[in-house]
């Protein structure tokens, strides 16, 4: 049988999805890309209104493309709705409570209907593989549907995850990246974050290792002094959702924008050529102008490297849904432009500083096959581009910036030895 996974949403669900491919490898399944396999696995995001849609827009999408197929809808708006992904054709819907066991419930499933014909398939990519080392949150932010569909805060013991590492970095994959809801807050059995990494960073085969999503109070000293070694990669995404302290307080965000100050200053103090990225809320109910226009100073103040603009968007059984003053449409959509110019003008900003020298890169694929252009991620996760008549897939070189262009940072490829 074929398998196609289709992701949808955070890192987290990407290193799910990683997880799923891998169990239906192990159990004889081909993993396939497209359109056309035996059975579709949609692993959802409801964190909007348009993670929704696109959720829905990928059901009916699949079921028309495959109408003999198995369409499996999974993750957090499974969670949230099931009867909704149920009304555009998904014909098993998993919530994530019950996710992990995924394969099994679907071989039951396959015992009901007679599937289709076998088309191609493909490898699993074993560039950079995700790997989840918490789930769940117990904050209560007034926005935020994730503790209800994700649950309470858990973290995986160090020793599996530092087997999954080790199995990962056997199976050939350069970079490891460390996901959750809130890895910041990683605990068990007597080890944290810090101690997690360092543990990690012990074995000496991996090549590079990438952390997730943090929160400015998770950011210290201690946890800092590890970016002394070179494999972590040189980026935080530290969400700051608003530049307004007494929107944050409306949020029930724990910190205020001078905490968030500090983090990122002690960041830019301790680890060299660092990027430092960001979410963007516009539109929270009650945002005043002066508020926005303050939380847009504060964004301009901070030079991100990135970020990632989202208007705010009800979602059923959270606080803010419930919240009077509710912003119009049209003046969500003029702050998410302006904020949006901010966001392209500060990455412009970033990568500019890199034309002339030199950087790390992890070469993933080619743009389109055929075309001799690569693309790769820098150590600070700037998207770079380069051209080779060689394959340079999943290989790790130093570069040199040349040029940017809307895509990111032109390179060429310094020497063969690794950075």
């Amino acid at each position: 049988m074929n398998v196609a996974i289709h992701t949808l949403g955070c890192k987290l669900n990407q290193a799910e999805s990683e997880l799923f491919a891998r169990q239906f490898a192990d159990a004889g399944y081909s993993i396939v890309t497209g359109d056309a396999a035996d059975i579709h696995v949609i692993n959802t995001c409801t964190v909007t209104h348009i993670a929704d849609r696109k959720s829905r827009h990928l059901v009916r999408m699949l079921k028309k493309k495959s109408p003999r197929a198995l369409i499996v809808a999974t993750g957090c708006y499974a969670q949230r709705a099931p009867e909704e992904l149920e009304q555009v054709g998904a014909g098993l819907v998993v919530g994530n409570k019950e996710k992990m066991q995924l394969l099994a419930l679907i071989k039951g499933r396959m015992d009901e209907q007679e599937l289709g014909v076998p088309v191609f398939t493909a490898n699993i990519s074993r560039v950079r593989s995700f790997i989840k080392i918490q789930d769940g949150c117990n904050d209560a932010c007034a926005y935020c549907i994730v503790p209800q569909v994700r649950g309470h805060e858990r973290s995986v013991p160090a020793e599996e995850i530092i087997d999954e590492v080790r199995a990962r970095v056997h199976d050939g994959y350069k970079e490891i990246v460390f996901t959750g809801t809130k890895i910041g807050d990683y605990s068990r059995n007597g080890v944290n974050l810090s101690q997690l990494i360092k543990e990690v960073l012990s074995i000496k085969e991996l090549e590079r290792l990438h952390i997730s999503s943090v929160q400015p109070q998770d950011i210290s000293p201690t946890l800092l002094e590890l970016w002394q070694d070179a494999r972590l990669c040189r980026h935080f995404h530290i969400a700051l959702q608003s530049g307004s302290s007494s929107v944050l307080r409306k949020m029930g965000r724990r910190y205020s924008v001078d905490n968030f100050s500090s983090a990122v200053s002690l960041i830019r103090k301790m680890v060299k050529d660092v990027a430092i990225t960001t979410d963007i809320m516009v539109g929270f109910p009650g945002e005043t102008a002066e508020e926005f226009d303050e939380g847009y100073c504060f964004c301009k103040e901070m030079d991100f490297a990135a970020i990632h603009v989202f208007t705010y968007s009800a979602r059923p059984g959270t606080p803010a849904a419930r919240m009077p003053a509710q912003i119009e449409d049209r003046i969500k959509k003029e702050r998410s432009l302006k904020m949006l110019q901010l966001a392209k003008d500060s990455a412009e900003r970033f990568q500019k500083r890199f034309l002339g020298r030199v950087l790390s890169v992890l070469w993933e694929n080619e743009v389109k096959p055929g075309s001799d252009v690569y693309s790769g991620l820098s150590h600070n996760y700037i998207r770079t581009f380069t051209r080779s008549d060689r394959p340079l897939n999943n290989q790790l070189f130093s570069v040199s910036p040349t040029s940017l262009d809307k895509e990111g940072l032109w390179v060429e490829i310094k020497d063969e030895n690794k950075y």
